[in-house]
Formats: structure tokens, sequence, C-alpha cells
């Protein structure tokens, strides 16, 4: 398994989808790369399941900031590499100083799939 943390920008509002089991949110982000003249993007297929999907389709908007670890998985289409990112965690950035002062007023908007495990783990630990 490849783990990867990136933080970039969406490039168009998230997609929530239905499956047999769960939901789907879908997203690309696009992470600068390099400097000047060399300067590109790399950009990421996200994919982000279960409850977590739910409760952040409404919040990932084109131009979104996110902050992202998952697993890494690469593929080909047309010669060209595609990155596809199983979302682990995810966490937004507000988009003005209003929706940053707002954001101290609720709960973060930040979910962790593996504090569900750790806390089951927790309970049964020996020492």
């Amino acid at each position: 398994m490849q783990l990867i943390t990136i933080s970039g920008n969406c490039g168009k509002d998230a997609e929530l989808r239905d499956t047999r089991d769960s939901k789907v949110l879908s997203f690309n982000v696009g992470v600068k790369n390099g400097f000047g003249k060399d300067a590109g993007s790399v950009w990421y297929r996200c994919s982000l399941w279960g409850k977590a999907a739910e409760a952040f389709s409404g919040s990932i908007k084109k131009g979104t900031k996110v902050f992202i670890s998952g697993e890494l998985t690469h593929d080909e289409y047309e010669g060209k590499p595609q990155f596809n990112v199983r979302v682990g965690s995810i966490d937004t950035a507000p988009r003005s100083e209003a929706e940053a002062v707002n954001s101290l007023r609720v709960s973060s908007s930040t979910w962790d799939a593996t504090k569900d495990l750790n806390d089951d783990l927790d309970s049964d630990c020996p020492f």
C-alpha cells in the first residue's frame, strides 16, 4: 500500500453517487508542481466513501482548498498516467475570512477514517 498526503484545489464540484452498499464522493484535486517557467499541475482523482462522503458532499466545491491523506493507486489511460486516491482523512480550508470566522464557531470539518478504528482497538488493548 502506498500512502500519500496532498494539498491542492478542487477542479470542479464534488459528485456524490450511490453504490450498492454505500455512497462515494468523487472529486479531482490539482497540486502545483515546479517553479517559474517549469510550473505545472498534477491531478489526482479522489474518492471518499461512506458517512464521510455524505458529510462533505456540500462543502467540496470548485476551488476549495483541501488537505488529503489516503491510499494512492495509479493507472494509465490513453498513454497518460492517472493518479487515484482513496481518501483516508480530509480537511478543508475556509474560502474566505467570513468562512474562517464561522468555522471557529462550529465543529471542525475534518474526518479521519482511522479514528473509528483506533477507538475499537483501544478497548481491547491489554497494556
